[in-house]
């Protein structure tokens, strides 16, 4: 049973980070078309103008933060997650369901 959970919390973690890193390509597609957009209209990014970083920036950023914290929690669950931690993992998730 511990073992399940620990598989099925990598699993779980694994697909959202991969869900990240899709959504991270798509931002990285999506500034890349805007900034060309930007430059074949003659207008400036305003809000790079002003913050010095333009929303699709921040939203990489945030994105790379996102899949460097999925990583991170892989990481522990793979080393440093005790029968211990598991079997409280699974008595949360019981109170919840």
């Amino acid at each position: 049973m511990l073992d399940t959970t620990k598989q099925r919390m990598i699993h779980e973690a694994t697909q959202h980070r991969d869900e990240a890193l899709t959504l991270l390509r798509s931002l990285i597609d999506a500034k890349s078309i805007s900034e060309r957009n930007l430059v074949e209209i003659h207008q400036p990014d305003l809000i790079k103008q002003v913050t010095g970083k333009s929303s699709m920036d921040t939203a990489i950023a945030s994105t790379r933060r996102l899949i460097d914290s999925f990583n991170r929690i892989l990481d522990d669950l793979r080393r440093n997650l005790t029968e211990e931690d598991l079997e409280l993992i699974g008595a949360i998730e019981a109170n919840l369901a």
